[in-house]
């Protein structure tokens, strides 16, 4: 029996095999041809998996409706520091939600690009699903990329 751990797929994959999820437990087993099981680190709750930024963009205005969403439900404090704040972590706190999620919006303009990480307790975080990353000689790391 092979067992590979913290391997992350669609929902959609999911779907398509036969799956357990143990309710308490964020082990996600599937059991493919017999021989292997393969276990997933996921949410609990499949149903409960959400996109990190969702982008609405206005048609009045050459404006995005960014909102960033962090699972993050054992932090005191979460907030965005970016090029679009001057990197400043105190500008763009997010409000956590009674699920632990925290969350927050701000409008940014459109046909740009802009570097980002999320800062929880004071550790500076990359998005996992960023449009694209960059290295940052200054931070010594990559940065997340929103593209808009």
């Amino acid at each position: 029996m092979k067992i590979f751990h913290t391997v992350f797929f669609h929902i959609l994959f999911f779907q398509s095999l036969n799956c357990r999820i143990h309710k308490n437990n964020p082990i996600l087993t599937i059991i493919l041809s017999g021989s292997y099981i393969l276990k997933y680190l996921c949410s609990s709750n499949l149903n409960q998996i959400k996109m990190a930024i969702k982008k609405q963009y206005l048609k009045s205005k050459p404006v995005c409706k960014v909102t960033f969403t962090v699972p993050a439900k054992d932090a005191s404090k979460v907030s965005v520091a970016g090029s679009f704040n001057e990197w400043k972590t105190d500008v763009l706190n997010l409000r956590k939600l009674k699920n632990g999620t925290f969350k927050g919006i701000v409008d940014l303009e459109k046909d740009h690009s802009y570097e980002f990480k999320y800062v929880i307790d004071g550790d500076y975080v990359n998005e996992e699903q960023a449009d694209a990353y960059v290295w940052n000689d200054f931070a010594g790391s990559e940065n997340s990329v929103l593209n808009l």
